[in-house]
């Protein structure tokens, strides 16, 4: 017969104890630490941007995600662990949602053996679940990751939007968002169930709080049809009818698929805009994906008699599909050239030769684009990038 470790048997008198589901976060990540045998712990989550991890306690500074140690164990969801300057040992621990990179963990001990290493991975999972649960209604979360104010059409655009990163063993669909503050029309969606990836990528028209109104009544529409099981034709027909009926002088353009998990099979619709992007072997598969598109949803007087068309492929291990708005195309260099269709695409095939994570490749690519401007962006400019391997049999 097995015991608990003193730790273990501590955290479960943590856990069962009702009185601590009201703790404040900073003071559960304190109780926690001790019930474990850890000497101090902090949770630093990442800026609205994922430029900066921020603690979320005053008595450590931000740091840097491009240039930090724990910077590193956020790109790379990785353990990383250092000498602390005030003596003993720090390790940065990920804090992950699933797919989703929340921030990190920093816990320092006097010694980090196998025994404070395994209760360290524990404290971090715990805590990544904790900080899921509460950023829904914490205000103190959502002020100590914004970095600068948030226009209005941008405040009603992110109330919608999921998880930056959702997937399994066997996909993953990532996307970023861009300018933060600023939002006008864009927006990403992603879901799964047992059997199906389902994603869209919209763009509605205009830069305004209109714009930003027919985006979230899109993508409400979206979901509304999609948990009803409706098929890829019912689902856009349900933004024609949405659109037709509560803003009749609004449209909206986008790319909505769905991803068979089992088989690869990806179908999707093309709603007036740019059409997605295959990558596969490490090169941009031209044209693989151009297909006709159908008009803008909210527009249906301008669809033919046959309605919306679905497209089908078959997807190969490893191949990674994009998602764009022509903001990200639309942008400039420091040159003052577009950015483009080719050097877009060639960034992505870099970054993944180079075994980058498919959220990194996002986010470092964004704000290439982003430093590259002179001012901010003319456009929305938002990626979504799905990778599929075949399940093992």
């Amino acid at each position: 017969m097995t015991t608990a470790e003193p730790g273990e048997g501590r955290l479960e008198e943590f856990l069962a104890d009702p009185d601590n589901t009201a703790l404040d976060l900073s003071a559960a990540v304190a109780r926690c630490s001790k019930a474990l045998g850890l000497q101090h712990s902090v949770v630093y989550l990442a800026d609205l941007q994922q430029r900066q991890l921020v603690p979320l306690t005053d008595v450590a500074s931000a740091l840097p995600v491009d240039d930090s140690l724990a910077g590193w164990t956020y790109r790379t969801q990785s353990l990383r662990v250092e000498e602390a300057e005030t003596g003993g040992m720090t390790a940065w621990l990920p804090l992950l949602d699933g797919a989703e990179r929340l921030g990190v963990l920093a816990v320092h001990c006097p010694v980090l053996s196998p025994t404070s290493l395994r209760r360290s991975r524990a404290l971090a999972a715990l805590l990544a679940m904790m900080v899921t649960s509460a950023r829904a209604y914490k205000e103190s979360f959502v002020r100590r990751t914004r970095t600068e104010p948030m226009q209005l059409p941008a405040e009603m655009l992110r109330a919608f939007l999921p998880p930056r990163t959702i997937g399994t063993a066997h996909v993953i669909s990532t996307a970023v968002l861009e300018p933060a503050y600023e939002l006008g029309g864009d927006a990403f969606d992603h879901a799964l169930n047992e059997t199906t990836l389902h994603a869209a990528v919209l763009d509605a028209m205009g830069h305004n709080l209109a714009s930003g109104l027919t985006t979230a009544v899109s993508l409400a529409a979206c979901r509304n049809a999609r948990r009803t099981g409706a098929d890829l034709p019912e689902l856009v027909q349900s933004v024609d009818d949405a659109l037709a009926q509560w803003l009749p002088d609004q449209f909206c353009t986008g790319v909505l698929i769905q991803l068979d998990l089992a088989s690869g099979v990806l179908r999707w619709t093309n709603c007036g805009h740019p059409a997605p992007l295959l990558i596969r072997d490490q090169r941009l598969l031209v044209d693989a994906l151009e297909r006709e598109a159908d008009p803008p949803m909210g527009l249906p007087s301008l669809l033919a008699e046959q309605g919306r068309k679905v497209h089908e492929t078959t997807l190969q291990p490893g191949d990674r599909v994009l998602l764009y708005t022509d903001g990200v195309t639309e942008a400039r260099t420091r040159d003052g050239d577009q950015f483009g269709l080719e050097r877009f695409a060639d960034y992505v095939i870099r970054a993944t030769a180079a075994g980058e994570l498919a959220p990194e490749t996002l986010r470092k690519l964004i704000h290439s684009i982003l430093d590259a401007q002179p001012g901010r962006l003319r456009d929305d400019a938002t990626i979504l990038l799905v990778e599929w391997w075949p399940p093992t049999r």
